[in-house]
């Protein structure tokens, strides 16, 4: 059974494979509840691999199932609190991939997939400190709950009409999922901090063309509605930067 009355020996006893599971649960916050197949589909593997780990974790009170809903779960408060701890130490690490060593937006996210389960805690104070203490990962999802209470939550792109302008102000969790999106929003500038305005907005193609920092971009409505945006005067201070993140 998992104790989790310590991160650390929480993180001590839970798997690489069932971090991800937990880091899984995380992307789907607005969700009712998860299911092992929905699970299984995000992380390509089987169904009865993810039921299994379904049941580790509920042993471990990691995660419960939803009340009246006998194939929904969803992450206990102990999930959840492994769950940011988790994404602290993957956000630092993009940080560090992206703003120190180069590396792009998707390539970071992968390398760090590798490597969240394994830095010590004193590596994760180091890298904090030495990153300016991030309140969010370089996509602007907030680092943990407490962060999420004190910022605000945006609209999704998806929601805006013809000749509105806004900040780019997060991709979500689960857009951070989708490595080929991730690597066309990097490669049109369309980042936090960046501003937008909707050029046209087409119901028959499903699909939004913007005007933003590097020309013209076009974007499907649904992963639009995973990007999240500001309307109106920005405070910068929102967008965490650490030297050599390029803007």
């Amino acid at each position: 059974m998992v104790s989790t009355t310590r991160a650390g020996s929480t993180r001590a006893a839970l798997s690489a494979a069932a971090q991800e599971y937990i880091l899984t649960f995380r992307s789907h916050p607005d969700a009712e509840g998860v299911t092992p197949s929905l699970v299984a589909k995000d992380l390509e593997v089987s169904k009865q691999a993810a039921a299994e780990m379904f049941k580790r974790l509920a042993d471990d009170k990691l995660i419960a199932g939803c009340t009246g809903h006998a194939r929904l779960w969803k992450l206990t408060a102990a999930g959840e609190a492994a769950a940011d701890a988790i994404f602290k130490r993957h956000a630092l690490l993009e940080w560090l991939l992206t703003g120190v060593v180069g590396l792009s937006w998707a390539a970071a996210d992968a390398e760090a997939r590798r490597l969240h389960a394994v830095i010590s805690p004193a590596l994760e104070e180091r890298l904090d400190e030495m990153l300016g203490h991030p309140q969010t990962c370089p996509h602007g999802n907030p680092i943990d709950r407490a962060a999420e209470a004190r910022r605000p939550k945006g609209r999704p792109l998806a929601e805006l009409e013809a000749g509105e302008v806004a900040t780019i102000y997060r991709v979500t969790e689960a857009a951070e999922a989708d490595g080929a999106l991730l690597s066309y929003l990097e490669a049109r500038g369309l980042v936090p901090g960046a501003p937008v305005s909707v050029l046209s907005r087409s119901s028959s193609l499903d699909s939004l063309t913007l005007d933003g920092p590097i020309g013209r971009a076009t974007l499907g409505l649904r992963p639009a509605t995973l990007i999240h945006v500001l309307q109106g005067k920005i405070d910068q201070k929102l967008f965490h930067r650490v030297a050599g993140v390029a803007t």
